[in-house]
């Protein structure tokens, strides 16, 4: 099996995985396993290895879902990025926003603040020419 085919056949499985493991009817039948095992404690006298059984089963799947889903969450991630850089590639927006999930965490940081300050300004501004309007319709009503 090639590297590739293997890749989106993990990738397939995952998603699978993560769009069952989503529903709520999963949730139900975890509950229900949980409770089940809770319920047999008093048959099994509490021993040892009646907790070994819940520890062990949730850790095992526990530790497989992080991969899954990690994988599912890169591959989105992935493709939200591809469609929002191409919205700014075909937009007015400025072409310095493609690729920026590649900077670290100060320039992005540096980034976020100047677009928060330029949001202010264009919200004044707007803000700025409402009241102007809203003087204008005011005097011509008078």
């Amino acid at each position: 099996m090639t590297d590739i085919s293997a890749s989106k056949l993990f990738s397939k499985f995952a998603a699978t995985i993560a769009d069952l493991c989503g529903k709520p009817a999963t949730f139900v039948v975890a509950a229900g396993l949980v409770l089940v095992w809770a319920i047999s404690g008093p048959f099994f006298a509490f021993s040892e290895t009646w907790q070994l059984v819940i520890n062990t089963g949730t850790t095992i799947i526990t530790f497989l879902m992080v991969f899954v889903l990690q994988n599912s969450q890169n591959r989105d991630g992935k493709a939200l990025q591809a469609k929002l850089d191409e919205l700014i590639l075909t937009s007015q927006a400025q072409n310095r926003f493609v690729g920026i999930e590649k900077l670290d965490e100060q320039q992005l940081r540096e980034m976020s603040e100047a677009l928060t300050r330029k949001a202010e300004c264009i919200g004044d501004a707007a803000d700025d020419r409402a009241n102007l309007r809203e003087e204008a319709r005011s005097s011509s009503a008078d």
